[in-house]
């Protein structure tokens, strides 16, 4: 089933009707605008929606609404007999999906707006944390709609703090309090403190009507009911509440409307040549949830009908830029950044602790089961956590081979090796296209080539650059994945060998010509930015092992204690884990694929699931040790004035512990079982796969067979990487994925939603998140065989 696209256009106004609590009017009020909005707009029609209705069905919401608001367009979607909260209502009885009721509700919208102008006013059932038909509270529910809410306040003894509780619930999950309404209460007189909160602390209108009067039995109640209507729709208090909504409803679609020309004007984008954009290539994004934005709809050739909707959802394929895990909108995570926000805001760090640092840095060192790994670091980002990395790997190699600081010490790293865009952080990477203009760049140290893992015509090929081929044999074909990752049978067949003997021999010649070294830098399995390659796991391995057995290579005068194997020898070996790290790959951490551990490795992105910015740099106590002196300048002279903020750690520890349990729930089984996962696993019977990924072997097996377009694919975990044949050159700079780039951002406009993806040269990338589903990913898979098969034809 596609996405479900969010309600609005520029016709129909929609508004969701939330109540503090169970009866405080929800229904009286919605009648009162359903039939005001008729009596002002007579040329336009109001609607009434009830997406879940409890109780006798004689006694229905709609049923009201069409004995006191006659002419307005009403229906409920399910309704269950039993009066009380709808999960409990709903037991024993058929429970839709999720999506199927958001779809049902997003019908009912789009056949109203394409009747033409007028209102529609969506009515939930009891309070605003009351469950849904599936147990999900209804503020969780209905997110995805993204519709502005008339908050229905409670005019009863405790109704204060009720109100405020449910305002706050909604505002942490993102909904938009157009106004607050109340009934009129002599004797707790709730409007007035409401009023004060509201209009003077959120900018929101407070407004009151009286309370009905008090029912009677058969004809008195109704005549008695119908006058208090006529009463209040005619009232000031009703038509002044809808002439603000339909100014708000007006300012957010011209706001929205005019954001891509506006940042156009006014923002600088990275990595972007703004020479080569136009305002109409700006997404504006409304709102975002799980894995979709809810983005502006372009317009079409210009013209602009009032009926078309003005947002789709766009499936966000790059994770945004590879950092959300758990869904845009999590509320659990936007809970936790609540709750250090309240205890702590932003508290200094050095000599100091919290316990959201603690418990993440714990939860960090048991969860890499790396028994190198002792102390934590933290730091803003990736490129910073990468520098603090090297900071300390370059002084325990100093200190132990007696180099003076002023001598040049260089890295050994991965060619296209990217680890972020501080100047230190870019001097590890060799010369390109991201740092090739850079004034104060210089590169500092040695890359080696390296082969790359490929699915072609179904077949899984390791693939040795041309620069190589003199020194190694042609590369490997294997029928699986896991074959290329069994380290082990690989080793027993001596297939390391010759690239040890390659690593060894290049870095005699560098060493000979006087170079000095202190860290081995590379990110494991996957170079990420570089172009997405999947690294042969085998060569990454052996680099490692050369690096850490050729200690009499780098320095002589010491010898490292072998007998404690959390020492680092040979040199510091840092993973940069900022991309490949905490499941991305579908473990904890990626350096498990390679069977060997980190002196030093780097974590983000993942970290926090993709709210707020974070890293951790995780070192050895052997490390650690090389800063310990009695003179202060020896120490490590690094920090940002947001260290170890408690926001980002105790999202950040809320997003692992998550993650941890998503693992140990099996909720990515039906990736790994072996109808889905075929030649990624090559394992067969119940066995779930080891090397495994979201992206079916269906769909991989079909890109990989697509040779006149496509080089090469492959996926792992969360990824799914397209490199496609360039007639440009392979690298950042080609264009050759750029037309299936567009023709996933064009997606499906019958179904209203697309994909929104970033390239790296000829490579597109396709990512999901952790809280992907088996359903999206089909839906996904289609458009984008969809967009190939249309290439393939032309």
């Amino acid at each position: 089933m596609a996405p479900v696209p969010p309600l609005l256009w520029r016709s129909l106004r929609v508004f969701q009707v939330y109540g503090a609590n169970t009866d405080v009017g929800k229904t009286v009020f919605t009648t009162v605008l359903c039939k005001a909005a008729n009596n002002i707009w007579r040329k336009e029609r109001a609607a009434f929606l009830k997406p879940v209705s409890t109780g006798p069905e004689d006694e229905a919401d709609d049923r009201h609404i069409a004995k006191h608001a006659p002419g307005v367009d009403r229906r409920t979607l399910l309704q269950y007999d039993l009066a009380m909260s709808p999960h409990a209502a709903a037991r024993g009885k058929p429970v839709p999906s999720d999506t199927h009721l958001l779809s049902e509700i997003y019908k009912f919208a789009s056949q109203r707006a394409d009747r033409g102008p007028g209102w529609l006013f969506i009515e939930t059932a009891g309070g605003v944390n009351s469950p849904g038909p599936s147990g999900i509270t209804q503020a969780d529910l209905y997110m995805t709609l993204r519709c502005p809410v008339v908050l229905v306040a409670d005019h009863k003894l405790g109704g204060i703090s009720l109100t405020l509780s449910a305002f706050e619930s909604l505002r942490l999950r993102g909904y938009d309090v157009e106004a607050v309404l109340v009934f009129q209460d002599n004797k707790y007189n709730n409007e007035e403190y409401l009023r004060k909160y509201f209009t003077e602390g959120h900018n929101i209108p407070v407004a009151s009507l009286p309370k009905p009067p008090a029912r009677e039995d058969g004809e008195a109640d109704a005549r008695m009911m119908s006058e208090y209507y006529d009463q209040q729709t005619a009232s000031m208090t009703a038509s002044d509440i809808l002439d603000h909504l339909n100014r708000r409803h007006r300012v957010r679609t011209e706001r929205l409307e005019s954001m891509p020309d506006e940042a156009y004007k006014r923002i600088w984008y990275p990595f972007t040549q703004h020479k080569l954009i136009s305002s109409d290539s700006i997404v504006a994004i409304d709102s975002a949830r799980g894995d979709f934005f809810q983005a502006l709809v372009p317009k079409l050739s210009g013209i602009t009908r009032m009926n078309q909707p003005i947002l789709q959802p766009s499936f966000d394929g790059s994770a945004s830029w590879w950092t959300q895990g758990l869904g845009h909108g999590n509320p659990s995570l936007t809970m936790a950044a609540a709750y250090a926000a309240g205890r702590y805001g932003h508290v200094m760090f050095a000599g100091a602790i919290h316990e959201p640092a603690l418990a993440l840095a714990e939860t960090l060192l048991k969860g890499m089961n790396n028994p190198r790994l002792t102390r934590v670091f933290f730091s803003d980002n990736g490129s910073t956590g990468v520098e603090v990395a090297v900071k300390m790997a370059l002084r325990a190699a100093r200190l132990r081979y007696g180099w003076a600081a002023s001598e040049d010490i260089g890295i050994i790293g991965l060619r296209g090796g990217y680890h972020g865009d501080t100047i230190g952080a870019m001097d590890c990477a060799e010369p390109s296209t991201y740092n090739e203009n850079i004034e104060w760049y210089s590169g500092k140290g040695i890359w080696f080539d390296y082969p790359s893992v490929k699915c072609i015509h179904g077949r899984w090929v390791v693939e040795i650059p041309e620069a190589l081929r003199d020194d190694l044999e042609e590369g490997q074909v294997f029928e699986s994945l896991s074959g290329v990752f069994d380290i082990n049978s690989r080793e027993s067949e001596q297939g390391h060998k010759a690239y040890e003997e390659y690593i060894e021999k290049r870095l005699l010649h560098h060493l000979s010509n006087g170079r000095k070294f202190g860290a081995l830098l590379m990110e494991p399995v996957v170079i990420g930015a570089g172009g997405m390659e999947l690294v042969d796991p085998l060569f990454q391995r052996a680099l490692v092992n050369v690096i850490r057995r050729s200690e009499n290579l780098f320095g002589s005068g010491h010898k490292s204690d072998s007998s404690d194997v959390t020492h680092w020898s040979g040199l510091p070996v840092i993973f940069d884990e900022v991309f490949t790290g905490l499941y991305r790959l579908g473990r904890f951490t990626a350096s498990s694929f390679l069977k060997t551990e980190a002196d030093i490795s780097v974590h983000a992105k993942l970290l926090t699931g993709g709210l707020v910015p974070l890293s951790t740099t995780l070192a050895s106590k052997s490390i650690f040790k090389a800063f310990e002196s009695d003179d202060k300048a020896d120490a490590l002279l690094h920090g940002h004035s947001y260290t170890a903020h408690p926001i980002g750690c105790q999202v950040a520890l809320e997003s692992v512990q998550q993650m941890q349990a998503m693992e140990k729930r099996g909720e990515w089984d039906w990736a790994k079982d072996i109808e889905w996962s075929g030649s990624l696993s090559g394992q067969s019977g119940a066995t779930k796969a080891s090397v495994w990924s979201i992206w079916s072997w269906g769909l991989l097996n079909w890109i990989s067979n697509q040779t006149e377009l496509i080089a090469g694919t492959w996926s792992f975990g969360s990824i799914l990487a397209i490199h496609m044949n360039a007639a440009d050159g392979l690298g950042y700079k080609s264009t050759a994925a750029l037309e299936l780039q567009r023709a996933l951002l064009d997606g499906d406009r019958e179904a209203m939603w697309n994909i929104h993806s970033r390239v790296l040269g000829n490579v597109l990338y396709i990512m999901g998140s952790q809280k992907t589903t088996k359903d999206d990913v089909v839906e996904i898979a289609r458009l984008i065989q969809d967009a190939l098969t249309v290439r393939t034809v032309r």
